[in-house]
């Protein structure tokens, strides 16, 4: 997946960043009342009538940016598989571990430090996951602020900013899991003798 980053077929190139930007206002859906709250005479002379559809406001419209939608999915699925195989490792590990006692617990140490590297990878495999809830939420309230000034272009050029920076964001989420991968896959080549068997079996014949 990473090897195609810089083809334009790719969903991560950057070339789809300043084309999948849509910062028109649409006019609320046809058939709907007009912006213009009802009138305040009339709700105060018909309660039974207040609650009624016909008299909502219906806000104008900015559309999300569908092909950032996609990449958010890219993201949280690698993200979550980061995760589930790291728990597995993490039990796996935990599973290897003899009982508490004195002696050479060097190798207990090592399990303990590689759990730690291990624990670290998940909470960053679950800030990935979250990523997508963030910028929904940071790009709503630039949609809110272009609804409500739709005369000032700087709201449209800080949506298409935003939606450059999610592009950038995704391909370097997809880097950081690849890393994590290659790093905690080093850790325990490196340590899989001590790993498998942390305490060496030292006794000796007495005979």
């Amino acid at each position: 997946m990473i090897q195609s980053f810089d083809s334009s077929s790719s969903p991560f190139h950057p070339s789809h960043a300043s084309t999948t930007t849509d910062g028109t206002v649409y006019p609320p859906p046809d058939g709907h009342p007009s912006d213009q709250p009802p009138n305040k005479k009339r709700r105060l002379a018909d309660p039974a009538d207040s609650n009624d559809v016909q008299n909502g406001r219906f806000a104008s419209v900015v559309v999300a940016n569908k092909h950032i939608s996609g990449l958010h999915t890219i993201v949280k699925r690698e993200s979550e598989q980061l995760s589930s195989t790291v728990d597995q490792v993490k039990m796996w590990i935990t599973l290897t571990m003899p009982k508490i006692e004195d002696g050479d617990n060097f190798g207990v140490q090592i399990q303990e430090e590689v759990l730690s590297e291990l624990h670290r990878a998940q909470e960053s495999a679950y800030n990935l996951r979250d990523t997508a809830r963030q910028d929904h939420i940071t790009r709503a309230k630039i949609c809110s602020k272009l609804i409500k000034y739709p005369n000032l272009e700087d709201y449209m050029l800080a949506l298409k900013e935003h939606d450059e920076k999610q592009v950038y964001f995704s391909r370097q989420h997809i880097i950081d899991i690849r890393n994590m991968y290659a790093s905690l896959m080093d850790l325990i080549q490196k340590n899989i003798t001590k790993i498998r068997v942390p305490k060496a079996n030292n006794n000796r014949a007495l005979y």
